[in-house]
C-alpha cells in the first residue's frame, strides 16, 4: 500500500472519530435513577440530575457516592461506544491483519 495513500487514510479516520466523538452522548444513572449524567464522547459532562429525594443534610456522603457512580457510569459507556465505533470504522479500511 502507498504509504502517501496510508496516512490519508488515517488522516480521515481521525477526522471522522473526531465528528463520532462530538455527536455522541451518553447518560449514566445511579441510585435507580436519582442521579443522572450525560457526557459526550470527549468525556466532557453536558448534564447532572439530582432528584430532590437523594437531597439529605444527613447523607451527604451517599449523594457525592451516587454522583461519582453516575459519572463513571456515563465514562464507561462512552468508553463502549468508542469501541464499536473505531471497530466498524477500522474494519472499514480494509487494512491487512483488521478484522
Amino acid at each position: 500500500m502507498n504509504p502517501l495513500q496510508l496516512m490519508k487514510q488515517a488522516q480521515q479516520l481521525q477526522e471522522r472519530m473526531q465528528q463520532e466523538m462530538s455527536s455522541l452522548t451518553v447518560e449514566g444513572a445511579s441510585g435507580g435513577g436519582m442521579v443522572t449524567v450525560v457526557a459526550n464522547g470527549h468525556k466532557h459532562l453536558q448534564k447532572l440530575t439530582i432528584d430532590p429525594e437523594a437531597v439529605s443534610k444527613e447523607d451527604v456522603e451517599m449523594l457525592q457516592d451516587l454522583i461519582v457512580a453516575a459519572v463513571n457510569d456515563a465514562l464507561r459507556k462512552v468508553d463502549d461506544e468508542l469501541k464499536t465505533k473505531v471497530g466498524g470504522i477500522m474494519g472499514g479500511l480494509g487494512l491487512p491483519g483488521l478484522p
